[in-house]
């Protein structure tokens, strides 16, 4: 096929194309996809360069090759739809996450991580929201409404988690992990929760009380969506349990886990819940009970069927990215001034970085002060700088929320959200390139080898006092003989709970776990 004939099959995508066509461009789109697979192998030991940006250069270089080709006239292989991303490319990612989450760290961490997640994604939107309010019409860009600034709030708040955890390591700074990872899958999914909380908002017809109505709707949505995901979960370990599927076929094992994992999403989007945090709790439970349930090759099929598909979905967000940077309609469609687009860029970025830093050091500090000195080693002052710095990348999520709020079919005629549109890309662009590129060498000089070797002893619990105390609730025949002894337990465990309160809680939800749960959803006895 010559280089024309190529440019005509490409320029056709996303309009009337024919069949024949849109086979064209899937086939292009999976070579190179295979080729940022590629790309990120011979660059897997450069410091500098993850997958996330190896995929968005890929994919700028890609559009740019398309846009040649076709004249001008489009920069795309596939058209972007946000409902695509929202219902096929997310949920691996987010399941993942939440199957391969390391529940000991995610769980001893829970109170610091939820208060990243979820009042800091409050304070973040507050400051963004009102700082675009406030700036955008003194650089003569004042036409959005209320609910679009809160919206764009939610937008600018939303980390970008994939990216994040690419340049972290797991095994030399295992709290830091657990701390930014947790954060950004919780930030994500409140981000979508108050987006969509704050899309559902009819400003006009509200005179007041618009806060305690955004806070109500998110905690339903936050609640019931969690409840929903366990309860999936839960299910599914169940099923697995008691009618062991393997004893016949492994295959229906593994479709069980994925068809459900689906499920759980698709049901929270049909009941208007948050997907991303039904399917991340579903994840969670999935990996606690109903992994221990299936067969030992299952397992295994599992745990590397999950994590590829998460792995191709992040490449291909990252890949479009890069090619919509170079859409030419969406620029074209913008009537805003080169200094105007710099100044809207520059004003995202400067409350970007003041509203994540008004919640990750209060937040530590605040989390220091709260934990006993037996309770975990502090969040150090270099902690909080990686954890401030890592969460500056926005990404996936972003995209897919400005899309919502300010296209069609991821298409705009409007030249305000033409605009809006344009300023997201540039921001993802630069903060996944920039802060991208600038996060491990900030590692490297703010947590030297033997700091992060000494963090990972400590975040292992080595120095951690016994964990096997007896708690009176859970305690046998044997343990409660008398009602004095109970009477000690008691005190003792209310003592350990007012000094060590995350310690204490796990080790109550282990005994009930223990006795109560695994019984009957399955899973290994804690010893």
């Amino acid at each position: 096929m010559s280089a024309a004939a190529w440019g005509e099959a490409l320029a056709a995508v996303g309009g009337t194309a024919g069949s024949s066509t849109t086979v064209v461009s899937i086939c292009v789109f999976t070579a190179v996809l295979c080729l940022c697979l590629v790309a990120g192998h011979l660059l897997e030991e450069n410091k500098w360069v993850n997958e996330s940006i190896t995929a968005l250069i890929i994919g700028c270089l890609i559009g740019a090759i398309i846009f040649l080709l076709t004249k001008g006239k489009q920069s795309h292989i596939l058209r972007f739809d946000e409902q695509l991303f929202f219902i096929y490319v997310l949920p691996p990612i987010i399941f993942n996450a939440g199957f391969q989450v390391k529940k000991k760290q995610f769980f001893h961490n829970f109170m610091t991580i939820m208060s990243f997640g979820v009042f800091g994604v409050f304070i973040s939107v507050a400051i963004v929201s009102a700082g675009c309010y406030w700036l955008f019409p003194k650089v003569g860009f004042g036409e959005l409404d209320a609910s679009d600034y809160l919206a764009l709030g939610a937008i600018f708040s939303s980390t970008d988690t994939v990216c994040t955890l690419q340049v972290i390591n797991q095994d030399e700074t295992p709290r830091l992990y657990s701390l930014v990872f947790g954060e950004g899958v919780v930030n994500d999914a409140t981000a979508v929760v108050l987006f969509n909380a704050i899309k559902n908002l009819n400003i006009s017809q509200l005179k007041g009380g618009v806060v305690l109505k955004v806070i109500s709707d998110f905690l339903y949505l936050f609640a019931t969506s969690t409840i929903l995901g366990i309860s999936i979960g839960l299910s599914t370990a169940y099923i697995l349990k008691a009618l062991y599927l393997g004893r016949h076929s492994t295959d229906r094992e593994v479709a069980l886990m994925a068809l459900m994992a689906y499920l759980s999403y698709m049901l929270a989007e049909l009941l208007d819940l948050s997907g991303i945090l039904t399917v991340f709790f579903c994840g969670i439970v999935m990996s606690h009970y109903a992994w221990h349930n299936v067969t030992a090759n299952s397992r295994i099929t599992t745990k590397h069927i999950f994590a590829t598909l998460s792995f191709i979905a992040e490449t291909f967000i990252f890949l479009y990215v890069g090619m919509d940077a170079l859409d030419i309609d969406k620029w074209k469609t913008s009537k805003a001034s080169f200094k105007t687009s710099i100044s809207i860029f520059g004003i995202i970025i400067l409350f970007v970085l003041l509203g994540r830093a008004a919640f990750v050091f209060p937040i530590s500090i605040l989390s220091n002060n709260m934990s006993g000195s037996s309770e975990r080693t502090p969040i150090t002052f270099k902690h909080q700088v990686v954890i401030w710095w890592a969460g500056l990348m926005r990404g996936a999520v972003s995209i897919a929320l400005a899309y919502n709020q300010f296209t069609f079919s991821g298409v705009t005629s409007d030249p305000v959200h033409a605009t809006i549109i344009t300023s997201t890309i540039i921001v993802v662009f630069f903060t996944t390139l920039v802060f991208g590129f600038l996060t491990r060498p900030l590692i490297t000089a703010m947590l030297p080898r033997h700091s992060r070797a000494l963090s990972r002893g400590h975040s292992t619990g080595s120095n951690s006092p016994k964990d096997d105390f007896t708690m009176p609730f859970f305690s046998t025949d044997e343990d409660a003989s008398g009602s004095g002894i109970v009477l000690e337990q008691a005190k003792r465990s209310i003592s350990m709970l007012l000094e060590r309160p995350v310690h204490t809680v796990h080790i109550y939800w282990r005994k009930f776990d223990d006795k109560f749960m695994r019984p009957i959803f399955g899973g290994p006895q804690s010893h």
